[in-house]
């Protein structure tokens, strides 16, 4: 079992962004823990379809450093698919 986080090359509120994805649910959140996240952070089921955190580069680099792999888009992609909840987001009620 591995923590993941792809590059950050997602801009919003003048930073760059990316995801910090696991293999199961469980060890996302001990990981985040350890990062210093809090859970209100954490993106999942039903507002998304795969667990996750989003993630500074800053928090990246500390991330690596605690032990995630490091992983290319494609990769990242293969771990969002491995881990999403089917039926997991809700449509927006509108």
């Amino acid at each position: 079992m591995a923590v993941y986080v792809d590059s950050p090359i997602w801009f919003w509120a003048g930073r760059k962004w990316c995801h910090l994805m696991a293999d199961e649910e469980a060890e996302l959140h001990r990981f985040a823990a350890r990062l210093g996240l809090t859970r209100h952070l954490y993106q999942g089921p039903p507002r998304t379809s795969a667990p996750h955190y989003d993630i500074t580069g800053f928090e990246r680099d500390r991330a690596l450093r605690l032990g995630a792999v490091s992983a290319s888009r494609q990769e990242i992609v293969a771990v969002f698919r491995r881990v999403r909840v089917k039926g997991g987001k809700r449509p927006r009620s509108g």
